[in-house]
Parts: C-alpha cells; sequence; structure tokens
C-alpha cells in the first residue's frame, strides 16, 4: 500500500474533510498520531510482574484521558488469543523483558500494527538487529529500544517512562538522550513551555533521528523544533530531512561529543587543522539550523522558539533603566557579531517627549532610573515599529519606589501587537520572582543576566544568516569554462596503479591545471645539473622543493628552498637538499627536485584551500591564511560542497584573513573573483572527482590581478561505494548538487519549446502562480482540496528537496510580456510540474502531476511523467505508483496510455491505484 501524502494526490477531488486526512497523512503518522494503541506491558493489574519500564509506562499512559483507542494486552495470559484474533491497533506499546520483546513485535505484526514502540531497555545490538528485521518483515515503523518513548500533548497521549506529560505548546524536543529529555521536560515544567511533541530515541532505533526530523517537518502543531545530537548514522539522511525541517521552522541542534581538533594520521595540513566539530558546524550552517554548545544555550533557545518569534536579522535593540547592564549587553552584542540596533532619527524624534528627563537615545534606549511601565511601553513600542531594528532586548535593574511586576505588565501587553522577537532580563532575585512569572506566564523569554539574552537572541538570529545558505542550489559545475575532467581521472588512475595515495607536487599541480586553476610553472629536475640548467632557463630568482610521494610536509624536513638568485645556488642546493632530507626522512623515495620560478606578487596575501574528508560528512572544503605559519594562525573557515559564488564569498567572508583582502596596509585590494573562481573550480574537483580524500593548495598568492596555486598536495584513494548499489556519481557528497543533467529542451504541439528541468527553490513563485491560475476542478483533482494557493510551508517543501530521496521536474516556457514601463520583456512561466518520492522501502516512489489548464492536450503531461519515471529508473526504484480519482478519465486515460495498471484502490472505492513497473 503506498504511503499516502499530498504528493500522492494525483488529479484528485475532495468529497469530504475525512479524505482529505486520508491523503496526507506521514508514513510516520500511525507511530506519533495514532488513532488505536494497544500496550504489551505485562498484565494491566498486577505491577510486581512488571518491569520498571511497564510501570511507569501504565501509569503515564492512564494520567490522561487519550482520545483514541487504548487496549492493555497480557499476550501470555490465558485466553488471549481469541480476543488478539479480533485486534487491530496502528500503534503497539512493547514494554517486556528484553528476552520477550522480539515474540511482542511478532504479535503486533499479526495485529496488523503499523507502527511499534519498545521502550524496552537492556537490549544490546544484536538483538536490537534481530527488532528491526522483525519489523522491517511485518511492514512496521519501529521506534526504540532503550529509548524513553515519545509524548504528543496535544493528543493527551504519553507513551513515555520520560515523567508527566509536558504542557501542549508549539516546540517538538528530539533527543539521543534519556537523561537530557527528562531535564529539559523538568525545565520546561517550570518555564511555561509548552511540546507539540517530545521524542526519545535510544540506540539502535529503526525509525531514527532522520525520519522524525521529516514528520515533524510535516507536523502542523510544530512551529519549531529542539534536537539532541550524539551520533549520526547516514549524514546524507541527516542532512535531507535537517534541510527539510529547517527551510519550514527554526532548528536548534545541541551536539555532544565535540572532538578536539587535528588528527595524527593526516597527510596534509587540511587533516591536521580541521576537527570533527568544525565540520559539524559547517554541515548545520548549511542546513539552515542553529548550533548551540550548552545545556544553558538549548534552554535559552527553547524559550525563544517557543514563543513563537521568527527573527530576520541580527540588530537587536536594548531598552534599559541602568547604563552599566545596559552596556554589558552592548558589549556583547559586539562579541557576538551582532549589531546594535539604534532607532532610527523619526523615531527617535517621536520618541523623546514621551521619557523621563534623563533618558538617552545614543545608542541604547537608557530610559534612566525614574522610568515607569509607561516609558517601557513608549520605548519598546517605539523599537518594535523602528525597520532598522530586528529584535528588542529589555533589562531591567531593581530601582526604589518602582514595581518590577509593573514594568513587566507593560512587557505583556506590548508583546500581543509586537512582531519582532521581545526579550527580557530581569536583574537581582528577590524582588524581581513576580515579575519573572508574569513574563514566563506570557512566553516572554526571561533570562538572568545581559549576556544569557544576548546570546539567545544571537542563536535564533543565526538562523536567518543560515537560511541564506540553505536556499543554495549549486550545480557540481560552474559557469566557468569546462574542466578537462577525463585528464584528471587519467593521473589519480595511474597513481593508484602504482599503489600510491600521495599525489607528487607535479601531479597534485596537473589535477589543478585540469580545473583550470592557475599554477606556478613546475619542472621536475633529477640531478643536480639538471636544476641549475632549468633555473636558469626560468629565470631567476627559482625555489627548489624536494620531490616525493612519502614527504607530508616539505618544511618539517629542510625540503624548501626559496630566492634562489643564481645557477651555482641551484646546484649546490639541489644536492644540499638532497642528502638532507635522505638522512631526516631514510626511508622517502626521493623523485628529484622540483624547480619553479618564484611568485612576484606585489604585496600580495598567502591563501590556503584545503579539503578534508570527514566522517560521516563527507568532503568539506577549507579556506583562510596560508604560507608556513598555517597551522600556527589556525584560521580556518569551512563549507560543504557544491559551491556557487554566494556560498564562495559567505566562506571567504568567515576567514579572519578576509580583513586583509582589501586594501590594507598600503597593499591595493586582492582580486576577489579570481579568489572565488579557484574556490569555484576545487568545488568542481570534490564534486568531480570522489577519489579526492586530503588536499592542500597552499600557498595560493593572491594581489589585484589575480590568483596563482605556488604549491600543492593532494591525498586519494579508491571512490566510495554508493549506498544500496545505487548509481549516483555524486554519493560522495551530503548535499547533492542541482542535476543538470536532466536538464531537456522539448518541440512543443503545436509550435514552440519548452524545458523540463528539476525544480530549484527559487521557482517557488512561478510555482504560486500556476497554482493560483489553476481552474478550481484542477486545484481539487490536484490538492484534494479547495485550496486557492499554497500556503508557505507548502511551497517550502515542493521546491527546496532533496533530489536524491525525491524529484520534481517542471516544464518552463518563455514568454513575452508587457512590464510595467510598457516594455516587452521576456519571462519564465512554470506550466507543468511531475513529482516522486521515494517510500520508506527504498525501492518504489509515489508520483504526482499538475499540467496549466491553457497548455492541456499539448503534450507537456505525457513528456513529463516519461521524464520522472526515467528519474525513478536511473534512482534504482522498482515501481511507480499514485491516486488517481475513479471519474478523472483523462488523466486515467493517459495512465493507460503510459502503461501503467488501473485497479480499484482498497481503502477509497472513490479513488483507483495506478502502479508501473520501472
Amino acid at each position: 500500500m503506498p504511503r499516502r501524502s499530498l504528493h500522492a494526490a494525483v488529479h484528485a477531488r475532495r468529497s469530504d474533510r475525512r479524505r482529505l486526512d486520508l491523503m496526507d497523512k506521514h508514513f510516520l503518522t500511525p507511530l506519533f498520531s495514532p488513532e488505536s494503541i494497544i500496550v504489551l506491558a505485562g498484565a494491566p493489574d498486577d505491577p510486581t510482574g512488571q518491569t520498571p519500564q511497564a510501570r511507569v509506562l501504565h501509569q503515564a499512559l492512564r494520567a490522561q484521558p487519550y482520545a483514541g483507542a487504548l487496549q492493555f494486552l497480557d499476550i501470555h495470559a490465558t485466553g488471549t488469543l481469541a480476543e488478539l484474533a479480533q485486534t487491530r491497533a496502528d500503534l503497539a506499546v512493547i514494554a517486556l523483558p528484553p528476552q520477550q520483546v522480539a515474540s511482542a513485535l511478532e504479535v503486533a505484526g499479526r495485529l496488523a500494527c503499523r507502527s511499534a514502540l519498545v521502550v524496552s531497555s537492556g537490549i544490546g545490538a544484536e538483538a536490537a538487529a534481530t527488532l528491526k528485521k522483525i519489523a522491517q518483515r511485518e511492514g512496521i515503523h519501529l521506534l526504540g529500544p532503550n529509548g524513553l518513548g515519545f509524548q504528543r500533548p496535544a493528543l493527551q497521549l504519553n507513551a513515555s517512562a520520560a515523567g508527566p506529560l509536558a504542557k501542549p505548546g508549539s516546540l517538538a524536543l528530539v533527543s539521543q538522550s534519556g537523561a537530557l529529555t527528562t531535564s529539559v521536560l523538568d525545565w520546561a515544567s517550570t518555564n511555561a513551555v509548552g511540546f507539540s511533541s517530545v521524542v526519545s530515541l535510544g540506540p539502535n532505533t529503526s525509525v531514527d533521528i532522520a525520519q522524525v526530523l521529516d514528520y515533524l517537518a510535516n507536523d502542523a502543531q510544530t512551529h519549531s523544533i529542539v534536537v539532541y545530537v550524539e551520533g549520526i548514522s547516514s549524514a546524507r539522511h541527516f542532512m535531507s530531512a535537517l534541510r527539510s525541517a529547517a527551510k519550514a521552522k527554526p532548528v536548534v541542534v545541541l551536539k555532544a561529543g565535540r572532538k578536539p581538533a587535528g588528527n595524527e594520521a593526516a597527510q596534509t595540513h587540511s587533516g591536521a587543522i580541521v576537527g570533527s566539530d568544525d565540520v559539524f558546524d559547517a554541515a548545520l550552517r548549511r542546513a539552515g539550523a542553529v548550533r548551540v554548545r550548552s545545556f544553558v544555550e538549548l534552554f535559552s533557545a527553547a524559550k525563544c522558539l517557543a514563543s513563537r518569534y521568527r527573527p530576520v536579522g541580527r540588530r537587536l535593540a536594548i531598552v534599559t533603566n541602568g547604563g552599566g547592564p545596559g552596556v554589558l549587553a552592548a558589549d556583547w552584542v559586539n562579541e557576538l557579531y551582532l549589531h546594535l540596533g539604534r532607532l532610527s532619527a523619526e523615531s527617535a524624534a517621536a520618541l523623546a517627549p514621551q521619557l523621563p528627563p534623563l533618558a538617552s537615545l545614543s545608542d541604547l534606549i537608557d530610559l534612566s532610573e525614574d522610568a515607569g511601565p509607561e516609558h517601557y511601553r513608549a520605548a519598546i513600542d517605539a523599537a518594535g515599529n523602528d525597520t532598522q531594528i530586528d529584535g528588542v532586548l529589555t533589562v531591567y535593574s531593581p530601582k526604589v519606589g518602582v514595581d518590577a511586576a509593573d514594568i513587566a505588565g507593560a512587557l505583556v501587553e506590548v508583546k500581543h501587537t509586537m512582531g519582532k522577537p521581545l526579550l527580557s532580563c530581569w536583574m537581582g532575585d528577590a524582588s524581581v520572582g513576580a515579575a519573572r512569572e508574569l513574563l514566563n506566564e506570557a512566553g516572554i523569554p526571561g533570562f538572568r543576566t545581559p549576556e544569557a539574552a544576548v546570546g539567545a537572541f544571537g542563536n535564533i538570529a543565526s538562523f536567518y544568516q543560515n537560511q541564506l545558505l540553505l536556499q543554495q542550489t549549486p550545480s557540481p559545475l560552474s559557469t566557468l569554462a569546462k574542466p578537462d575532467i577525463e585528464a584528471a581521472r587519467l593521473v589519480i588512475e595511474s597513481v593508484l596503479a602504482e599503489r600510491r595515495k600521495v599525489l607528487t607536487e607535479m601531479e597534485s599541480k596537473t589535477l589543478l591545471s585540469s580545473f583550470h586553476i592557475p599554477v606556478t610553472n613546475t619542472i621536475l629536475a633529477r640531478s643536480a645539473n639538471e636544476a641549475m640548467m632549468i633555473a636558469t632557463q626560468l629565470g631567476f630568482p627559482v625555489a627548489l622543493k624536494i620531490d616525493s610521494s612519502d614527504i607530508s610536509h616539505k618544511s618539517d624536513v629542510e625540503g624548501v628552498a626559496l630566492n634562489i638568485m643564481n645557477g651555482a645556488s641551484a646546484r649546490d642546493t639541489y644536492t644540499d637538499m638532497v642528502e638532507r632530507v635522505a638522512r631526516l626522512q631514510p626511508g622517502a623515495r626521493i623523485n628529484g627536485v622540483t624547480v619553479q620560478k618564484m611568485a612576484r606578487a606585489r604585496r600580495g596575501r598567502e591563501i590556503y584551500i584545503g579539503l578534508v574528508t570527514d566522517d560521516p560528512f563527507g568532503p568539506v572544503i577549507v579556506f583562510g591564511a596560508g604560507g608556513t605559519m598555517i597551522e600556527l594562525i589556525n584560521d580556518r573557515a569551512m563549507e560543504l560542497p557544491p559551491l556557487n559564488r554566494f556560498l564562495a564569498r559567505r566562506l571567504i567572508e568567515r576567514s579572519r584573513v578576509a580583513e586583509t583582502l582589501g586594501e590594507w596596509r598600503g597593499a591595493s585590494a586582492v582580486n576577489l573573483d579570481a579568489l572565488e573562481q579557484v574556490l569555484l573550480r576545487v568545488s568542481e574537483m570534490v564534486c568531480e572527482l570522489p577519489q579526492l580524500r586530503e588536499m592542500d593548495i597552499n600557498p595560493i598568492i593572491v594581489d589585484e590581478s589575480g590568483a596563482v596555486a605556488v604549491d600543492a598536495r593532494i591525498v586519494i584513494d579508491s571512490a566510495p561505494q554508493a549506498a544500496g548499489g545505487r548509481t549516483n556519481p555524486y554519493s560522495h557528497l551530503s548535499i547533492l548538487p542541482y542535476p543538470t543533467r536532466y536538464e531537456q529542451v522539448w518541440p512543443l504541439r503545436g509550435g514552440g519549446e519548452y524545458t523540463v528541468r528539476p525544480i530549484r527553490p527559487n521557482d517557488a513563485r512561478m510555482l504560486q502562480d500556476l497554482v493560483l491560475h489553476l481552474s478550481p476542478e484542477s486545484r481539487y483533482f490536484r490538492f484534494v482540496s479547495s485550496l486557492t494557493e499554497l500556503s508557505p510551508s507548502m511551497l517550502a517543501r515542493f521546491t527546496l528537496i532533496d533530489y536524491d530521496r525525491e524529484m520534481a521536474l517542471v516544464a518552463v516556457v518563455k514568454e513575452r510580456n508587457a512590464g510595467a514601463d510598457g516594455e516587452m520583456a521576456e519571462t519564465e512561466r512554470i506550466v507543468g510540474v511531475s513529482r516522486y518520492i521515494t517510500n520508506p522501502d527504498h525501492s518504489t516512489c509515489e508520483f504526482s502531476l499538475v499540467v496549466a489548464d491553457d497548455f492541456n492536450g499539448r503534450g507537456i503531461g505525457s513528456r513529463l511523467m516519461e521524464s520522472i519515471m526515467d528519474v525513478a529508473r536511473e534512482k534504482g526504484l522498482s515501481e511507480i505508483d499514485g491516486l488517481v480519482l475513479a471519474n478523472n478519465a483523462d488523466m486515467l486515460k493517459l495512465m493507460r496510455s503510459l502503461g501503467f495498471a488501473v485497479k480499484r484502490f482498497a481503502d477509497d472505492p472513490d479513488f483507483m491505484l495506478v502502479t508501473h513497473t520501472l
């Protein structure tokens, strides 16, 4: 039976709300929103025979009135077989001794349960693998074992051993630690924070963190997500789900197990200075999520997310009644690279008459010690309406004669009309307790110190910045001149054939040159006399470097000599260098010495670009200051490939060396375009050459005239195998590039042409236009509802996709329309979309199709279907299916013409199930 979702509704008409609910279910709905539950946790009325988890679970499930059907079964009791034969449920909750769990899961399968939760603990990896096999065989989505279960407060469902049911709210918590789960719930109970979902994931669970994130991304009750991560089994699946969730709602992540930077086995500077924790930072940033680094920050972020504010920038205004605390807050704003929000001249002029005489509006909005509720109200209202301000922090210090609760009441009043983040910092303790309670009840995030409040705003404000990175979907190849990929592959194959993994400088520079990265001319000398002759021909000064694939860092063995000024010196340097290196590293195979002309850079800057391969995120591009002091300078910014110009520029800006790239100490600004091009070329190398493992291009000399690579070292290995045996040239990347290979131009029946290509995030406006201009009947057929436009979350879900697990192809035509000035301009228009989503079995998929009414009958629908089937076939999927309303004759005719089998859909006779073997 196919997974039913909006995507599966192929030109179907809504007949009632029940049918819409049927079509809109996520595949984990039976787990997290079950209509019926059976509990297999020992005898319900005999606590002495239950496990500790079972006793807690019985109490948790009965503590509140769950709206669905709830049945407790003892599968070992006499006379239950007849009961079991009549039992059906969406979810089976199992809390039995470890040795009984497998048989209980098999019983759940015979009862046709579509999901199961195992709360039992003490189950090892081998036993958990057995449970996973049983669940797969029975078609059950399995959460657990060894976790605490989950809570769904709005459903009054506490299927957990995590304590009392949390208050309902819009914040979801997903945690790989039971201890952290209970700690957050305990904190939330006293801080007026409610949850839409609380999910505790134990080790070896079948339903993993990626699948839970995928569900929450589509859960209407969830508006923001907090995640605690200890380990990731699949970077591709994790990144895919995280990007999908963060596109729709803010996601904050706390990760444990931060490893120290550095790797003793690394053969390049890149591998030595980049730790896995740095890569995790880069991955979260690219996924559009925000990372926090402590439990305290996690709680602070949860407060802000629970307030349901959506920051749109980094400019924080500070309203205070005390200069000292206000200055502390302002200092922390600068420390965190935020911006101090200042009132515009117009706002300041309008506000000044409403404040006490000693108030100051220059930087801080300092209200003076005599400020009362009306002054706070006026100041916050002014800042909230000022377009130069993105959020407001109110700092209150206790003052004699001023009631802290009255000031808090003013914030509560203003909050109802304020669309920006409003944070509070009530300093002190005993005298401000009542005020803090008022702020908590109103959902205004409160903090005890200015630094904590500013830090919380900074974490959430980063969401806006990271969303810009999330929107980027670069192609594997840039728009620059096409590289000679085949030549690069031949170099790699020859090195691997020699059972080597480290390329020489000559080989490394050949790879760079294949991708049009400028390099210094380098010639290998195999004797002292050759070195003298080559140096003389190149012209002085020259540099000499030892050439050996066994030496990782030439400088460590004194294998680099610079500024050689004549032939005799070149000859002598060769002899001395070879003897010295042989003595310092006797086992190294020395090919000779490379000779290259010194790069004469007029006040050029030394830059470093590198590559590391992380487990589990794969290749990562590194950028920073270069030269011989690279490891001491420790300047590293990093980004996951593929890159485009926007991502390359942001990568440069995050490095410390970026401050020196403009006019600096009398030197002209460097050619940033040239530096960006080198980054784009490195991105191309990473995408097209999966054998790359580590790389140093150091230094790259960049000045106002361009950039040139002076030295390079590359480490390779055999290309990694794609998971599941799928054919994907980019399976080594954790973020798939935009699949340009699926772009095709087709003739349009009746004249003209159209392009079929994969959808892009920036297609959202054109996709909305397509839906807006559909006839009411077409909208009913496609979306099973009377919607007239796509919601922001639907637009996000439909346009920012993971090209590995789903595909959407759009048909685009070019039209000429009159602009606002009356001039004719060429514009693009989406006139059709076909889509498939891979089912949880990873072997079948569901499709949807829609074509603009004025383009029906022109061959677009059949072409989109054939193209989407070709993509699914290439991905290794075995079957494609969908649902069509039984009276939709035109769609059924098209399906039959394409070879689909058509039969009644068992769950609803008004629909036909159409399937095609790929």
